[in-house]
């Protein structure tokens, strides 16, 4: 994936992709931040928490990111914009419950080894009220059609010229089934949106010339777009007490007295 970024439509999508993430976490607030995967992508560069992180599943980080590693995040102050590389298994991050204020997953869970684990890992470490926020590829796009489209000749044995138009590995997980895994986990979709409506071209001079598409797209057609964008909030319902309910000792009542009306007595008798 990493090396995909560096073609023309990867560039293409990368651009998209930052401005997106940018504006969705530049007004998230707390002290931890963390994103998983794709260090390629500075997810949290437009976020101001002191304790940030890129955590990696490969030993191949960029060299921006190669900071030593911390034996425990949580006890260590780093300046922000100064991110420090992680390396771990997305399925068992090195963060206790309820931790991390943002959570960051550009196309993390495509390439994930468990998606299903590494979502309930993340829901694991969020704060109450926490944010997540999820890039991926739309399976039901031009792209996406491509992509299965060239699988299907590879398995035929009619695959021939050049490979895949997006990176190989992985798994892409539609948006409405991403959105139901977030529900299940007790998520609350803030936000989603489509980018990225351009044919699946591979040079820059013809990315340009369906830059039109993008006008047209977002408001004709935007469920097709290339990628799809989400953002997600931890919802943890009110505690509610469940057992035999304390009967307090009531005072039984007195009964009720009964007065005699001795003026009516007395005019009866002097009559």
């Amino acid at each position: 994936m990493g090396a995909w970024l560096h073609t023309a439509p990867g560039a293409y999508l990368l651009a998209w992709e930052q401005d997106r993430l940018d504006r969705a976490v530049t007004d998230a607030f707390g002290f931890h931040a963390l994103q998983l995967g794709l260090p390629e992508i500075d997810g949290l560069r437009a976020n101001r928490m002191p304790h940030r992180w890129v955590a990696s599943d490969s030993l191949l980080v960029p060299e921006a990111l190669a900071l030593p590693p911390l034996a425990d995040p949580l006890t260590t102050t780093m300046p922000p914009r100064e991110p420090v590389a992680l390396h771990c298994e997305f399925d068992a991050l090195p963060f206790p419950n309820a931790s991390i204020d943002l959570v960051v997953l550009p196309h993390a869970l495509e390439f994930a080894r468990d998606p299903h684990h590494t979502l309930r890992e993340v829901e694991r470490v969020l704060v109450p009220e926490g944010r997540v926020v999820i890039a991926g590829f739309n399976p039901a796009s031009l792209w996406g059609l491509r992509q299965r489209a060239g699988a299907l000749r590879r398995s035929m044995g009619q695959a021939q010229g050049q490979g895949p138009y997006l990176p190989r590995a992985g798994e892409f997980i539609g948006y409405w089934r991403l959105r139901d895994w977030l529900r299940l986990l007790g998520f609350e979709v803030e936000a989603g949106r489509f980018g990225c409506w351009r044919p699946p071209v591979r040079t820059e001079a013809w990315l340009e010339r369906f830059a039109w598409m993008d006008r047209l797209g977002d408001r004709w057609w935007p469920v097709l777009g290339a990628v799809y964008f989400v953002v997600a909030v931890k919802r943890v319902r009110g505690m509610r007490l469940v057992g035999l309910a304390r009967t307090e000792r009531r005072k039984p009542h007195a009964a009720p007295a009964v007065v005699a009306n001795r003026h009516r007595e007395t005019t009866e008798m002097e009559t």
